[in-house]
Order: C-alpha cells, then sequence, then structure tokens
C-alpha cells in the first residue's frame, strides 16, 4: 500500500509561482515512476508530468518551459515547480504513483496505481 500527500496549492496572480509536493510512503519509492496529473471541473483527468526512477521526464506540451518536475529519493517527495502560471492552469492537481520500474514514463491515467487526494491550484486573471 502506497500513501500519497500532496501540498502547496493555493491561490495565486497569472504569472505567479507554485510549488507542489508530494509525500509518499513507501520503502521502494526510488524505482516508482512519479507523476503529477490535473482535472478542471467539467473536464477528464489529463497528464501534466512524470519523472521516472532515473529521472527521465516527461511533459504535456502545454506546460513545457513553465514547469519542471524533480524527485528528492532521501525524503519520498516528489516537487513540482510551476512558473508563469496561466488561469487555464487552474485545477486539481493530483499526485500518482506508478509502482511497475519503466525507463519512459506512461502519460494514462490508468496506468498509475496509487493517487493523492488532490490540492487546489488556481490562476486569477
Amino acid at each position: 500500500q502506497v500513501q500519497l500527500v500532496e501540498s502547496g496549492g493555493g491561490l495565486v496572480q497569472a504569472g505567479g509561482s507554485l510549488r507542489l509536493s508530494c509525500a509518499a510512503s513507501g520503502r521502494t519509492f526510488s524505482s516508482y515512476v512519479m507523476g503529477w496529473f490535473r482535472q478542471a471541473p467539467g473536464q477528464e483527468r489529463e497528464f501534466v508530468a512524470a519523472v521516472t526512477w532515473g529521472d527521465n521526464t516527461n511533459y504535456a506540451d502545454f506546460v513545457k518551459g513553465r514547469f519542471t518536475i524533480s524527485r528528492d529519493n532521501a525524503k519520498n517527495t516528489v516537487y513540482l515547480q510551476m512558473n508563469s502560471l496561466k488561469p487555464e492552469d487552474t485545477a486539481v492537481y493530483y499526485c500518482a504513483a506508478d509502482l511497475s520500474v519503466r525507463v519512459r514514463a506512461r502519460l494514462a491515467p490508468s496506468d498509475y496505481d496509487y493517487w493523492g487526494q488532490g490540492t487546489q491550484v488556481t490562476v486569477s486573471s
């Protein structure tokens, strides 16, 4: 069983920054693929970014150059640094863990085994 707890969401003006954190339980955290997804009201959950055990990263096109995913295996934590935020980034952001050992991250929500409760990010114009 893996537990994921997100933090760091909030209200920010357009152009601002936020850093999301996701603390994970589990003794083999370093082998997990960790991902961030988001879901806006009335929309499907969508991939944002992911990082593998080997620090290979994937990003959705709409966040490339603005968001950075990173992990600290000593702290069992994954981060999402979000810069140049836009109103369309407003959503609930979810942390997810894929327990399979992969060279490249999968991008579909169905590929992930465990999910956090989500943290709200609101970007005002």
